[in-house]
């Protein structure tokens, strides 16, 4: 079954993009640093902020994907149509999966642009990369640190089209039916088929629920 096909399949109606929440009833939004600034005085980036926002989505990802899991790791990476120096997405994959021979097996769709913008959308486009593996062939640390760093001067970080959109990562744990999205350091988004896959991460995590979702959360797990 092919990734599509999965998603049809699986999580019927969604698309692959920020604000899964939205478009899926059984799913958790985290906040990530909360209470804690990204600036120190004079400009200075805290460094504090972003290393508890990756020791938060760290715990989020061991919890919900093992080493037995099946995963697909997928990024959509956003161009402009006949654009020039476009980003070599591969990068997120030589960089990310620890198994070369693996990598290989990298596939690649050409969709339309998942976001909705005032000009026309048929002068975008998604490319999305899929690698099916497992929790062991990437260095998933170093993923999820470039997805909380997306719009700060920071390594590891994702590379993108000029005037584009950072790509988007998402987890996805065929095993248990979840898909785990980190949107940059503010947050994260967990959606999954079964409210049981996730109720280990609600309680466990109470203190990072975002609270403009909270009561909707509470109503699900109650």
């Amino acid at each position: 079954m092919d990734l599509q096909e999965y998603l049809h399949t699986t999580f019927p109606g969604l698309v692959l993009k920020p604000s899964l929440y939205l478009q899926w009833k059984t799913g958790i939004h985290f906040e990530l640093g909360l209470g804690i600034y990204q600036f120190e005085e004079g400009d200075k980036l805290n460094m504090h902020r972003f290393e508890n926002a990756y020791k938060q989505t760290l715990a989020i990802f061991n919890d919900l994907f093992s080493e037995e899991d099946e995963l697909i790791l997928v990024t959509n990476v956003y161009h402009r149509k006949n654009a020039n120096g476009r980003t070599k997405p591969f990068k997120v994959y030589k960089n990310g999966v620890k198994n070369k021979k693996l990598a290989l097996q990298l596939k690649l769709n050409t969709l339309p642009y998942v976001f909705d913008v005032e000009e026309e959308t048929d002068d975008y486009y998604t490319a999305q990369y899929q690698l099916k593996c497992k929790k062991h062939d990437l260095r998933y640390h170093q993923l999820i640190q470039a997805a909380c760093n997306e719009d700060f001067p920071l390594k590891p970080k994702f590379r993108r089209e000029k005037g584009m959109d950072y790509p988007d990562t998402f987890f996805i744990n065929l095993t248990k039916n979840a898909i785990f999205f980190i949107y940059d350091d503010r947050g994260c988004e967990v959606i999954a088929t079964d409210k049981e896959t996730l109720r280990p991460l609600y309680e466990n995590y109470s203190e990072w629920l975002y609270e403009y979702n909270l009561e909707d959360m509470k109503q699900l797990f109650a």
